[in-house]
C-alpha cells in the first residue's frame, strides 16, 4: 500500500494539532481550577465526580473551540486552504477566548445564584452541580465556535 506525500502531511498535522489539543486542555483545566476553589487533581484522586463532569466540560468545550479554529481559521463562512502557521495562531486566540468566556460564564452563574453556592457544591462531589457547569462551557463552547464558522 502506498501513500501519498499529502497523507504524510495530513498525519503531521494531526500530530501537532493533537499535541496542541492535550496541552491547550491541560491548560485551560489548570486555569478553570484557579476560580473553582478545590484542587482538581486532589478531588480527582478522592473521586469527586462532580470536578470530574467539569474538567470533562473544558475539555470538549476546548475541542470543540479548537475544531473551529483549525476548520475556518478567518472567521469567515468561505473555506480556506489551512496553513499550520495560521491554524496554531488561530487556536490559541480562540482557545484563549473560550477559556476568558469559560470563566465569566462560571463567575456569572456563582454571583446570580443565591440560593447555593456552586464552588461548595463541586468542591463537595455534588455531581449535579458538575453536569451544570460542564454545560455552561459546552454551550459557551458552541455559542463561540458557531460565530468562529
Amino acid at each position: 500500500m502506498e501513500f501519498s506525500t499529502n497523507f504524510w502531511w495530513d498525519l503531521l498535522d494531526v500530530a501537532i494539532f493533537s499535541s496542541i489539543g492535550i496541552i491547550l486542555m491541560l491548560l485551560g483545566n489548570f486555569l478553570i481550577d484557579l476560580i473553582i476553589p478545590c484542587s482538581f487533581p486532589e478531588e480527582i484522586k478522592k473521586r469527586n465526580k462532580s470536578v470530574g463532569f467539569v474538567s470533562a466540560g473544558i475539555n470538549i468545550g476546548v475541542g470543540l473551540l479548537l475544531r473551529a479554529a483549525i476548520s475556518n481559521p478567518q472567521g469567515t463562512t468561505i473555506v480556506v486552504k489551512e496553513t499550520l502557521l495560521s491554524g496554531l495562531l488561530g487556536s490559541l486566540i480562540y482557545f484563549a477566548i473560550g477559556i476568558v468566556f469559560f470563566m465569566l460564564g462560571y463567575i456569572v452563574v456563582r454571583i446570580f445564584n443565591r440560593q447555593y453556592n456552586i464552588n461548595d457544591e463541586i468542591g463537595n462531589g455534588n455531581t449535579a452541580a458538575g453536569i451544570m457547569v460542564a454545560g455552561i462551557f459546552i454551550g459557551l463552547a458552541l455559542v463561540i465556535s458557531g460565530v468562529i464558522m
